[in-house]
């Protein structure tokens, strides 16, 4: 039952957005609005202090809603529909809202409280007054107010849910919202339902039950059957968008759908990146998990481990969504006497398949120089990873593309599009399959764009399709790859050279254990241009390719390999 309602809940929101599709970008734009949101604990903004685990639903909210709609959450715990006037909050709302705007008032929690005469409103009296009250300015605003039934508090006795906890207070509401033709969500019967499909012992953990020493913001632990911790929360705020999406459309059309929210702010489900990802299922061979990382800097490692498939990773903004990490190759590992090595020094692993990364800035600060040596940003070990308008950013060996071969036998498979790439030396090497198509290439210093490793007798290392390289300022040496390998694969495809691109092009590598790559890499060009596009000055060992052979680098000819039982459609990553 349980996991039917969540189910259900997930197919409505899903299906509301995907009217989005049906949307032009400017009817979206011309459609936004705000929604004010008032009322009591349930709903407020918490002191997130000493590892405090309560949310109110509205905290929430907004991660089901795309970025065209502003939520502002004006609850306050302990309040009543006539403290909240009293004490100033109303004010600062009625001076916010404009024309167009909705606003959603649940009350009644402490509208109840006899005993507090600043907070007491009776159900049939004054707690109607003052509803009629926030519908009043509300429509002489121009906005919308939408009333939302209380809450339903987890009281139980005997397994059996007390439906009388909230008094007379959810059918004051019902009345007001009929005599005054406003529209209202029952709150109190969509988690009244809830609770009562999960039983006693089983909503414990949707609520307050804390127990003893493992939050230092209430060390003796608490028992709360009224407010909710970040699980609940996001319950709570899915029943309401279940209500929305059947009585406002006009909002429900802005639905978006994620499995996880990471925050800092406490607004999701998690405060890391790490903990989104261990909290994936394991060994999901269908459905894809998807994770909305918000904007900040998440200094941490990240790993996804083999058993975390398919999952779709996207920041709120690629610029701001930034994940940091800053290992480095002549670091020592704590408590050893040996470096972390090239492979050790990476900030975000990838050891899973079927993985799309959106949206993100992928950093290694760690800088370069001699006592730093190698510093990689992103380790990429799996088949089909998608990353999609990422900002991957390092100095030596940004992106390692280590992955070499699949379960299927054949070789590990990446793709980035609009991607922007910046480094010094080699700052994307590795065996892998990569195809980099509009992406910018940024070198910071005179070096090497590549370094493959392709393995002998493989079809493709990497392609560059329709790409743009540019470099520093004083930047005006750069070779288009060199190889780390003796058979070393890379082929540009209609792309952009700045005039920092070495005229000879490429550059071979002799080394002791390792033939220079001359003779055996395989190094190509098609339709370059641009003042680095030098065809006649390029190394005798390289190639341009004719119109025909540049044809066999399209994306669907790089990704397919014969065990693939259908071709890979990097939008739908399963």
């Amino acid at each position: 039952m349980i996991k039917t309602t969540i189910r259900t809940i997930s197919l409505i929101l899903a299906a509301a957005a995907a009217t989005l599709l049906l949307t032009s970008s400017a009817e979206q734009e011309r459609s936004s609005f705000t929604i004010h949101l008032i009322g009591d604990s349930t709903m407020a903004p918490k002191d997130l202090s000493g590892g405090n685990p309560e949310r109110g639903w509205g905290m929430m909210f907004p991660n089901f809603l795309d970025d065209s709609v502003k939520v502002i959450n004006y609850a306050h715990n302990g309040r009543s529909t006539k403290s909240f006037m009293t004490l100033g909050h109303w004010a600062k709302v009625e001076a916010n809202l404009q024309k167009g705007d909705y606003l959603f008032i649940q009350f009644g929690h402490n509208d109840s409280k006899q005993s507090d005469t600043t907070r007491y409103a009776a159900a049939w009296g004054a707690y109607q007054d003052n509803l009629r009250h926030y519908i009043k300015v509300a429509r002489e605003k121009g906005a919308t107010p939408v009333l939302l039934t209380p809450v339903s508090r987890r009281w139980f006795k005997a397994d059996t849910l007390d439906e009388t906890c909230l008094e007379d207070y959810p059918e004051a509401m019902k009345q007001v919202a009929e005599q005054e033709n406003v529209t209202l969500l029952d709150i109190t019967k969509v988690t009244m339902d809830w609770l009562k499909s999960l039983g006693d012992t089983a909503s414990r953990e949707y609520f307050m039950w804390v127990a003893p020493g493992t939050v230092p913001a209430m060390p003796e632990g608490k028992t709360d059957n009224t407010h909710t911790n970040a699980k609940g929360a996001r319950k709570v705020a899915g029943l309401v968008c279940s209500e929305i999406a059947k009585q406002l459309p006009e909002i429900a059309r802005h639905f978006v759908y994620y499995d996880i929210v990471v925050a800092q702010d406490g607004t999701g489900d998690y405060f890391t990146v790490q903990e989104a990802i261990d909290a994936c299922p394991d060994y999901s061979h269908e459905e894809i998990t998807r994770i909305l990382i918000r904007n900040g800097v998440y200094n941490e490692m990240v790993t996804i481990p083999h058993n975390k498939f398919r999952l779709h990773i996207i920041g709120e903004s690629a610029d701001s969504t930034v994940i940091s990490c800053g290992k480095y190759a002549k670091q020592m590992w704590p408590g050893r006497d040996f470096n972390v090595g090239t492979s050790g020094s990476a900030g975000f692993y990838i050891h899973s398949s079927y993985v799309t990364i959106e949206n993100l800035t992928i950093l290694n600060p760690a800088g370069e120089g001699k006592e730093i040596g190698q510093a990689v940003a992103l380790f990429t070990n799996g088949d089909h990873l998608y990353f999609k308008n990422c900002r991957i950013i390092a100095n030596q060996d940004t992106i390692y593309t280590y992955g070499r071969w699949n379960k299927e036998g054949g070789p590990c498979r990446n793709y980035f599009l609009n991607c922007y790439i910046e480094g010094t030396t080699d700052f994307i090497f590795g065996p892998s399959v990569a195809y980099f198509e509009n992406c910018t290439i940024h070198s910071k210093k005179n070096s090497y764009v590549t370094a493959a490793s392709t393995p002998e007798g493989q079809k493709y290392g990497y392609v560059f399709h329709n790409c743009r390289l540019t470099a520093a300022e004083g930047v005006d040496k750069v070779y288009l790859g060199r190889p780390w390998r003796p058979y070393a694969n890379t082929v540009f495809i209609d792309c952009e050279l700045g005039s920092h691109i070495h005229p000879d092009g490429w550059k071979s590598w002799p080394r002791e254990l390792w033939p220079s790559g001359e003779g055996t890499a395989f190094y190509a060009e098609y339709g370059s241009y641009g003042p680095g596009a030098s065809p006649d000055t390029r190394v005798k060992w390289s190639t341009q390719l004719t119109r025909k052979q540049a044809a066999e680098y399209t994306f669907e000819k790089v990704m397919h390999q014969d065990t693939d039982t259908k071709a890979w459609n990097p939008e739908d990553n399963r």
